[in-house]
């Protein structure tokens, strides 16, 4: 099940909208950009849905900052402003797709499951990387006829970071994202499993899993991509 960050800062709108969704998604909420930008250093999201007029940090502000930080995760703007100079705005500064309200949930849903396929996050998404597939229904890394079958965590490991190559994840994130956020294990945890990761793809010439110190790991597509 994705995990969506709700940014508005009015209530009743935060608990119609999650009671809306909460059936399909798992639904994380925060006030304001401010308090979104919190979230996301301890909780790994796989898509923001923002309004626009919040105190502190607007969704506007939200999404440059976020882009400018190199994260490219999907966002939502959900918004009572709607005239062209306002929707101008919201694309010019990153977003995916815009949406005013009143809103209309069933026309919602569609959108977020559009942007959600888009990013590979779908359930029972495959991902190709060159000549490797991701297979989330067996959990197998397919290399032409080599396949790989992998324990569940490692595999969820493996597809959330080429579900966003390039970006960078910390360890809490992915503690958090692929374990749970009530999980008791621990940041070595992960350092394990991305040890083991590698040395079962060693010989996989299309990605890597790169360790960014201090701050985490991200998955890096090779030239050998193509090959």
């Amino acid at each position: 099940m994705a995990t969506i960050l709700l940014v508005e800062d009015d209530a009743s709108m935060r608990l119609l909208t999650t009671a809306k969704l909460k059936h399909r998604f798992t639904m994380v909420c925060a006030r304001d950009g401010v308090e979104a930008l919190e979230v996301l250093e301890h909780r790994m999201v796989d898509l923001i849905i923002s309004d626009v007029m919040m105190p502190r940090m607007d969704g506007y502000t939200l999404v440059k900052t976020l882009r400018e930080r190199g994260n490219q995760i999907p966002v939502l703007l959900l918004t009572a402003k709607q005239s062209f100079e306002d929707k101008r705005e919201g694309f010019s500064s990153g977003i995916d797709d815009y949406m005013t309200k009143p809103v209309n949930y069933e026309e919602l849903i569609w959108r977020l499951d559009a942007l959600l396929r888009r990013a590979h996050i779908a359930s029972e998404q495959k991902i190709v990387v060159g000549r490797v597939v991701l297979d989330s229904s067996t959990y197998t890394v397919r290399r032409e006829e080599k396949i790989l079958e992998l324990p569940r965590k490692e595999f969820e490991l493996l597809y959330k970071l080429l579900s966003y190559p390039g970006q960078i994840f910390t360890r809490n994130q992915l503690l958090d994202g692929v374990w749970g956020y009530d999980s008791e294990s621990g940041e070595d945890t992960v350092k394990t499993h991305i040890s083991r990761l590698r040395n079962k793809l060693r010989d996989v010439p299309e990605f890597r899993i790169v360790t960014i110190k201090g701050l985490g790991y991200k998955a890096e597509i090779t030239k050998e991509e193509g090959a």
